[in-house]
C-alpha cells in the first residue's frame, strides 16, 4: 500500500511540473511574440512618419490616429504612449543582429499578401519568424524593454540587458539594479576600461575581486539610515530579505547558513553569513559590522578564511573569499593589516538607501 501511494505521488508531481514547464514555454512564446509585433509596429510607424513633410507633428497625429483604431478594435495596450515605446523601441533596436533582415522579411511577405491574397503568406507571424527562433531575439518581456528603453547609453543599456537575461530579473529587480547604479558601481570597483566587456558581456566572474562591489545597497532591508540598530538586527532584516540580498551581492550566489558555528582550540566562532559562489567554486564568509571597521575585524575575517581554507574546502575548490560589510571603513586600515600579497578578503560599505545615479557618475569621472 505504501509502494502504491509513494508511486501515485511520484506520478502526480511529475504531471504537476509537466504542465507548469508547458505554461512556463506558452508565456515565453506569447511574450517574444508581442514584442516582435511591437517592434514591427514601431517599424510601421517610423516608415510613415518619413513620408510626411513636418515630421514631429505629423507623428504626432499618426500615432494618435493609430491608437484610436487600435484602441476599438483590440482594447488596452495601444496608447499614444506605449505607441511611442514602440516607435522608440525599434529605432534602438532595428540594428541589432538579424532584426532587420526579419523586418523586411514580414514586410515583403505582408505586400505579398496584398498582391497576389497568398493563403500560405498570410500565416500568423509566430509561424513566419519561426525559423529565426523568436525568443532567442527578444528573450525579456516587452515591460522589460520599455525599462530599457529609457537608459540613454547605448552601453549602459546592453549591459542591462544582458544581466536581465542571465541573470533573470523581474522587472522590478532591473529597476532596482538601475536605480541602485550596478553599472556604474562595477567600473568604480574595477578598471574603467573594462566598460566594453561589461557592455559586451555582462558581468563576467572570473576571480574574486569580480564578485565585489564598490558598495552594497541595501535599501530592500526597510531599515533608516539614522535609526540605532543592533549587528544582530541588521543580520536577521538581511536573512529576511535573503533573496534580494543575495541578488545585490551579484551572480552565483548561494546562501549556506547563518551563525555557522566551527570550534577551534576549545574555542567556538560564529561566522554572520556562509554563502557559495558557484561560479567561482568557493565558500564567501560574510562578517557584518554596523559601525566603523577596526583592524580586530580584519584579523577575525583572516581566521575565518584560515580555518575554512584548512579544514572545510576540498580539493577542487577555490580560496575561501572573506567580504566585511561595514558601515564605515578606512583603506589604510585594511591596507596594514592585511598581508600585501593578500587577495581574498575585502572590505565594503554598505548604503541603507539609493545614491543618485549623478553621484555615481560623478565618481567615475574622478
Amino acid at each position: 500500500m505504501k509502494i502504491k501511494k509513494t508511486t501515485t505521488h511520484l506520478w502526480i508531481k511529475q504531471a504537476v511540473k509537466l504542465v507548469q514547464s508547458a505554461r512556463q514555454e506558452v508565456v515565453k512564446h506569447t511574450n517574444s511574440l508581442i514584442v516582435v509585433t511591437y517592434f514591427h509596429l514601431g517599424k510601421l510607424i517610423v516608415e510613415q512618419e518619413q513620408k510626411g513633410s513636418t515630421k514631429a507633428t505629423y507623428g504626432q497625429e499618426v500615432i494618435k490616429k493609430l491608437s484610436d483604431t487600435l484602441t476599438k478594435q483590440f482594447g488596452k495596450g495601444f496608447s499614444d504612449d506605449n505607441l511611442e515605446n514602440m516607435r522608440l523601441f525599434y529605432l534602438l533596436y532595428k540594428r541589432k543582429t538579424g532584426l532587420s533582415e526579419i523586418s523586411e522579411t514580414v514586410s515583403r511577405k505582408s505586400l505579398t499578401v496584398k498582391r497576389t491574397k497568398s493563403i500560405s503568406a498570410s500565416k500568423p507571424l509566430s509561424e513566419r519568424l519561426s525559423k529565426t527562433s523568436i525568443q532567442n531575439i527578444f528573450p525579456l518581456s516587452w515591460s522589460h524593454y520599455v525599462t530599457l528603453i529609457r537608459i540613454k547609453n547605448k552601453q549602459e543599456r546592453a549591459f542591462y540587458e544582458i544581466e536581465a537575461r542571465q541573470n533573470n530579473w523581474s522587472v522590478r529587480e532591473l529597476k532596482r539594479q538601475y536605480d541602485s547604479g550596478l553599472f556604474e558601481r562595477l567600473l568604480i570597483s574595477k578598471d574603467k576600461k573594462k566598460v566594453r566587456q561589461l557592455a559586451a558581456k555582462g558581468q563576467v566572474i572570473e576571480k574574486p575581486e569580480d564578485v565585489i562591489k564598490s558598495k552594497y545597497i541595501l535599501e530592500f532591508l526597510g531599515m533608516e539610515e539614522a535609526a540605532s540598530y543592533t549587528e544582530s538586527e541588521f543580520e536577521t532584516a538581511i536573512i529576511n530579505k535573503i533573496e534580494q540580498f543575495l541578488l545585490e551581492m551579484g551572480k552565483g550566489f548561494l546562501f549556506g547558513g547563518r551563525q555557522v558555528r566551527f570550534s577551534f582550540d576549545d574555542e567556538d566562532f560564529y561566522v554572520d553569513l556562509v554563502l557559495y559562489n558557484r561560479l567561482l567554486q568557493c565558500f564567501v564568509l560574510v562578517d557584518l559590522k554596523i559601525g566603523k571597521l577596526k583592524h580586530q575585524d580584519i584579523g577575525q575575517m583572516q581566521m575565518y578564511v584560515n580555518y575554512y581554507d584548512r579544514y572545510v574546502k576540498k580539493s577542487f575548490e577555490k580560496p575561501t573569499v572573506g567580504i566585511i560589510i561595514c558601515k564605515d571603513k578606512s583603506d589604510a586600515i585594511i591596507e596594514i593589516t592585511l598581508p600585501a600579497d593578500q587577495q581574498h578578503i575585502f572590505a565594503k560599505a554598505y548604503k541603507l538607501y539609493l545614491p543618485t545615479k549623478t553621484a555615481l557618475k560623478t565618481l567615475l569621472t574622478k
